[in-house]
This record gives structure tokens, C-alpha cells and sequence, in this order.
């Protein structure tokens, strides 16, 4: 398999497409984003890293930050968590309040944004949230093996001036006893963790540890192998939210988005892919995002419902 040709014949067809999808506009520095790029990683098992497009640039990677909050959540209270979030899919937009009312205050998974609310309460951990901040940058960095990787404070402070959907979640939930901390507290640490900062190549690097079984690649386990197993297979069921079964049944890769335009996929034992285009779908996804993901599954034959084709 020729995958710097088959990275490089994305990118091109990419550059190609004129309808890109419509930035997020609720947010207002998201706003402000060229629709125009689009980048592509693809970090694989054996070391290799192919990368493409806008590969280099930084940006917002927002919802894609749960996955590396899960993991941290997971790691202070284990299989509690599970009592507070359910692992269903949602079938409803990321920020919908409705199933909260009807389930008494249990989100259905940790990827919409109720669920990661609620993980956001269990990292806040009774510090104050520079400290669950600073845990989850360093995280990160310890993950991507990057020190650079930083928090856009200008899209913070974004998130926090408009975030009125999340303050109310927030809020119904702390009603039924869900959220244990002051909700401007925990939603501080949330909006701050979507606001990482990232390049696709920087995004590529930090999931290898899902890729690997829960192994960092330089050395050391991040997650047991049973949760790496976990993860992946709620964002395989949960990362696109209420597009989530259209995207397994178009790419079969277990992936998670953000509104800022980002996907991170996980091929296990074989590749970690960040795509970013900052245009969404109707669905809140990237638009050339999933199409690059889609086209890459096709020609590599990376699929969870495929069998094995041997070494890549």
C-alpha cells in the first residue's frame, strides 16, 4: 500500500471540492475561520507519520478533547464513572437537553456535551480548574511527546461569554445531583479543555496510545487494554453524535469530532488519523473531514468490520 500517495490524492481532491460545509457560527472566534484548509496525519504502528494539507496549523479541537478527558477520568474513579454516564448513543444534537429531563439526570454518553460536562466535574476533582487545566494540558503534551501544545484563551473566553446552552445543562443537572462542583467552576475547566489547541500532526500523535492498546509508544501504558478497547468503541458508537451510525457504516473507523473542524480516528493496531477542515456538516462534523475519512477507509481497507489484510 502507497499511503503517502493515497494521503496525497485526498488532500488534492479536497482542494478540489467547493462545497466545504459552513463554519461553527455559535461560537464567535470559530467564526472566524478559513473554510479553505484542510489538513491530514496519519501516524501508524510501525513510526511512520504522513501528513498532507494544513497538516502544521493549529486549531480549536473542541469536542475531540473528551476523548483525552474520558481517559483521565477513567483514571481517578474507574468504572464509577458509569453511575453519573450512560454508554449509549444519544440520537440527539450534541447539546440537547431533552433526554436529560426524561433520565433523570444521567447523560447518555460521555461524548455529548451533558456527558462531558459531568466528566469535566469528576477531573475538577475539588481543586480549583487551573489545576484539572494544567492536568489535562500535560496530558496532552505527554501524549503528542509536544510541549507546545497550548490553550487558545481568546476561544475560552469565547466559549464562556456565549456558552449559555452548557450553562443550563450544567445547571439541570446539578438539580438531580449530578454535578458536585459550583457549575462556573466545572464549566471553566470544560470550556478551557475545548479550547486546546492543536495541529492534525500534534492530534495524530497524542491518540497513538488508542491505536497501541492503551500503550504509549515511546514506552509505558496510558490505559489498560480493556479501556483502550473502551474508548475506542465509544467513539466508534458516540463520536458523531447523532451522525454517529452514518459514520460507522460509511467508514467503520472508531473516530470523535469537534465543532472546530477536527476528527480524530483510531484504526487499532494499525493508525491514528487527525483530519481538519474547519466547514461542518448538517450534523456538526467536519464536511471534508469525513470525506477524507471515508475515502481513506476505502482504499486501505481500515475498517473495524473488515478482516485482516496483514502489515500495512
Amino acid at each position: 500500500m502507497d499511503l503517502p500517495a493515497i494521503i496525497a490524492d485526498i488532500v488534492a481532491h479536497a482542494a478540489s471540492r467547493e462545497d466545504r460545509g459552513t463554519v461553527a457560527s455559535y461560537i464567535p472566534e470559530l467564526a472566524k475561520v478559513d473554510p479553505g484548509q484542510f489538513g491530514i496525519a496519519v501516524a501508524t504502528a510501525d513510526g511512520r507519520l504522513i501528513e498532507g494539507g494544513d497538516c502544521a496549523t493549529g486549531f480549536s479541537i473542541q469536542s475531540i478533547s473528551k476523548v483525552f478527558a474520558l481517559t483521565l477520568a477513567l483514571g481517578k474513579i474507574g468504572d464509577q464513572l458509569w453511575q453519573r454516564v450512560g454508554r449509549e448513543p444519544s440520537g440527539n444534537a450534541f447539546n440537547s437537553i431533552v433526554q436529560l429531563e426524561q433520565e433523570q439526570g444521567i447523560p447518555r454518553n460521555p461524548f455529548i456535551n451533558a456527558g462531558a460536562v459531568v466528566v469535566a466535574d469528576v477531573n475538577l476533582g475539588g481543586h480549583q480548574p487551573r489545576v484539572a487545566i494544567g492536568e489535562m494540558l500535560r496530558f496532552v503534551r505527554y501524549l503528542a511527546g509536544d510541549d507546545g501544545i497550548a490553550i487558545n484563551e481568546t476561544v475560552a473566553a469565547s466559549e464562556t461569554a456565549t456558552g449559555f446552552r452548557n450553562m443550563a445543562l450544567a445547571n439541570y443537572m446539578r438539580a438531580f445531583g449530578n454535578i458536585h462542583h459550583p457549575v462556573d467552576l466545572v464549566l471553566g475547566t470544560y470550556f478551557h479543555q475545548c479550547a486546546i489547541e492543536m495541529s492534525c500532526r500534534q492530534l495524530a500523535l497524542a491518540g497513538r496510545y488508542l491505536m497501541l492498546d492503551g500503550r504509549h509508544p515511546e514506552g509505558g501504558r496510558v490505559v489498560s487494554s480493556s479501556r483502550a478497547k473502551r474508548i475506542n468503541a465509544l467513539m466508534l458508537t458516540c463520536g458523531h453524535y447523532d451522525a454517529s451510525g452514518d459514520f460507522a457504516f460509511r467508514v467503520g473507523i472508531p473516530g470523535k469530532s469537534g465543532v472546530g473542524g477536527g476528527i480524530l480516528a483510531i484504526v487499532p493496531g494499525r493508525a491514528s488519523i487527525a483530519v481538519w477542515s474547519p466547514g461542518l456538516n448538517e450534523n456538526g462534523n467536519s464536511q471534508l473531514g469525513t470525506l477524507a475519512l471515508e475515502e481513506l477507509a476505502h482504499r486501505t481497507g481500515w475498517s473495524v468490520f473488515s478482516p485482516p489484510q496483514g502489515p500495512s
